[in-house]
Parts: structure tokens; sequence; C-alpha cells
């Protein structure tokens, strides 16, 4: 077992912190967005106005005794926190959380009209319907010459990176030839990702893809897994997305057929892939899952036996994002050069990581990376957006 008693769960109790702000400011902001976006009736005004006070400056109250996943949340920890500060319990609990107290506000769970309306579907419309989609996706079209692992490399960052870059650029021929620089890479395991993916032998093996979020991040996931279903590098491919509207982003089963139908719609490349994708998931070759602890406010190390089992058949489970990056390793702050693999030691099977920075959790450097990092940005990198990574573990 990895020593924690020097890696503190995160919590967002000290002003100035990164998990502060995202309670005492990201979180109302969101409310304001969600309440402008929809022609909301009087109720839900009421029940976003108690939530926003309840989030900022009152404390966790228990779900209604009639909620359908009142026993659930019970069992992942809410009876413990009921009655304290939003501030004071775990940062990774607290957010979830806030998301399952906005879909109430809202309706989501019904009954009633507002039932399975995702609040936050027009903000993922406008970033997948974005001329920046467009271009994007035309890039496929020049891509498509490139020699294989040109092709692979690029397609792989564009997962990597999603729309916190250029990603129309990373797909390119030219931006092809730049990813093999990693530019922004804090640690590069992408050979030993390659190598995994050979293991299985041509055709036989399965990806898990624990995907991140919707829109502009959810293309390049999907273009990745038809491309290694088309190359043969694997057989099968099960996505893991959320079973309800999470974290503003977070992909959905709606989300997924949204993005197919971009796919499909845009023409040339895009076109292909999409159809590609759209037969796949018709003859079980690719398949989702929307497993309820997939929104779980708690670690990976926790996930139930039918999802570890499902994690250990799989050659290579990939998990996509910051949220998901800090599930995985666990949500504290760790010494940057503690042991990816040590962190991780308890994953049922070969896993890796591909995340864009957005928090303060990190894993894996080694001492000079870090070094290099601190005095050229102080913290910042860890939250910027600006700095990835690529780590992987296998089973000894």
């Amino acid at each position: 077992m990895v020593d924690t008693s020097s890696a503190p769960v995160l919590l967002g109790n000290r002003p100035g912190s990164f998990p502060h702000s995202v309670l005492a400011e990201r979180h109302p902001a969101i409310i304001r967005q969600v309440r402008e976006a929809f022609p909301y009736e009087p109720g839900q005004h009421r029940a976003l106005d108690d939530l926003l006070a309840n989030c900022t400056k009152g404390e966790i109250e228990p779900l209604p005794a009639d909620a359908h996943d009142r026993d659930r949340w019970e069992a992942w920890g809410m009876r413990a926190y009921a009655g304290r500060s939003w501030f004071d319990v775990p940062w990774l609990w607290s957010e979830s959380w806030f998301y399952r107290r906005l879909l109430q506000a809202v309706g989501y769970f019904g009954p009633g009209p507002w039932q399975g309306i995702d609040p936050f579907r027009p903000f993922k419309l406008a970033e997948l319907d974005s001329a920046e989609t467009d271009e994007e996706l035309a890039a496929l079209d020049d891509l498509a010459g490139r020699p294989a692992a040109e092709q692979e490399q690029a397609l792989l960052h564009g997962s990597l990176w999603g729309n916190r870059a250029d990603l129309g650029f990373r797909l390119s021929a030219e931006g092809a030839r730049y990813a093999q620089a990693a530019p922004g890479l804090v640690a590069d395991d992408s050979d030993r990702l390659w190598s995994l993916l050979d293991t299985a032998g041509r055709g036989s093996g399965t990806l898990s893809l624990v995907a991140d979020n919707a829109g502009r991040e959810l293309v390049p996931d999907l273009l990745l897994i038809a491309h290694l279903l088309a190359s043969g590098r694997i057989g099968r491919a099960v996505l893991h997305v959320k079973p309800y509207p999470y974290y503003v982003s977070d992909a959905t089963t709606a989300d997924v057929v949204d993005a197919l139908r971009r796919l499909t719609g845009a023409g040339g490349a895009a076109a292909a892939y999409g159809r590609q994708l759209w037969s796949a998931l018709a003859d079980g070759r690719l398949t989702l899952r929307a497993h309820p602890f997939s929104s779980a406010p708690l670690p990976y190390a926790e996930m139930p036996g039918d999802l570890r089992a499902e994690f250990a058949s799989a050659t290579l489970t990939l998990v996509k994002g910051d949220l998901n990056y800090r599930r995985l390793v666990g949500d504290r702050l760790w010494a940057p050069t503690t042991p990816f693999a040590d962190v991780t030691a308890y994953f049922p099977g070969p896993v890796a990581a591909l995340r864009t920075l957005k928090s303060d959790v990190i894993t894996g450097l080694d001492s000079r990376t870090e070094a290099e990092l601190v005095a050229a940005e102080d913290q910042r990198w860890r939250t910027s957006g600006t700095h990835a990574l690529i780590q992987v573990r296998t089973p000894d």
C-alpha cells in the first residue's frame, strides 16, 4: 500500500486555493449560467436560489427521503458528511455533490416535464457546432494521407489535448510531426501505451476508454477508437460515459450520439470515421457503459466488484481527463515525484492516463521535470491547462 500520510486529501477550506475557488466562485457562476440557459419555472428558480445559498454558506443536507439514489449516496458518504460545510469535506465529494443537487434543483430526475433535460446541453452543442470544430474535422482529410505512425501519434495527442489546444493543427501533417516533440508534456509513456495494445495480438484486444468531456473533447476520443479498430490495434472498445449530466461537460450517451451525428454530417474523412463508429456500435465492436460509479464522489480504488472485473478483462484501460485522473490516483496533494505505478497499484489491469493538467493533483514526475516547472511557473502549471501527461502502469 502506498503511504498517504504526507499526501492530505484535498479540501476546499483554504482561501486562495484552487479547490476553494471552485466551490466559492465556479459553482455560483455555473448556477447563473444554467439559470440563463433555460426558461425555467418559478419552482426551479427558487430551488437554484436555495442551492446557491447552501453551497456557498450552508451545510450539506441529505437528499429527500424519496430520492431514487438516496441509498447509493448514503453508501458514498452522505450521512457522514451531513451537517458539515461544503468546504470542510473532501473536495472531490463536494464537487460531485454540487452536480447531483443542481440536477435535483432543475427537475432532471423528475417526475415532471423537465425530467431528463440536460441543463448543460446548450453549452455542449455550442462547442460541438462551432467553426473551430469544422476546422478540426476538415484537418482529418490531410491526415488520412500520412503514414500510419504519424496518424496514430496525431490522434493520440488529439485525444490527450482535446479542446485545450489547436486540435486542427495537431491533426494536420505538420501537427503530427510537431507532436513527436511532445511540447507541454510533463510525462510521456506513449511508447508503452502502443506496446500494450500490441501484446494481445492484432485485432483481438479490448480497449476500455473512460471518457471525460463531451463536444470537441469527445470527438478526438471517438476518432482514436475508430482508428484503433480500423487498424486492427484492437478488436473491441468499451466507452465509459456518465449515467447523467455531470461536471458541466462530462460525456453522456446522448453526447456520444450528438458527436457521431456531427462526424457523419461533416463529409470527407470525418464522415468516414463517423460511419465506422456507427457500424461498430451496431455490430458490437464498440459498446457504451454508463455505470453508476462513473459519477461517484469517490476514487477508483473504491470501485465495486463488477466494474473491477470489467477493467480487469481489458487489454488496456485508458482513463481520460483531469477529473478521472484525480479519481484514478486519489484526490490528494501528492509529492509530484510519487510514482504513478504506486498510486495505481490497486487497479485490476493495465491502465493509462491521458490528462491535461487542470488541478493540483500530480504524480509520476521525475525530480528534474518538477524543478524546471516550479522554477518557470511556480505552481500555475498544475492548473493552467498548458501541460499534459501520458502515464502508463502495467501489473507486476
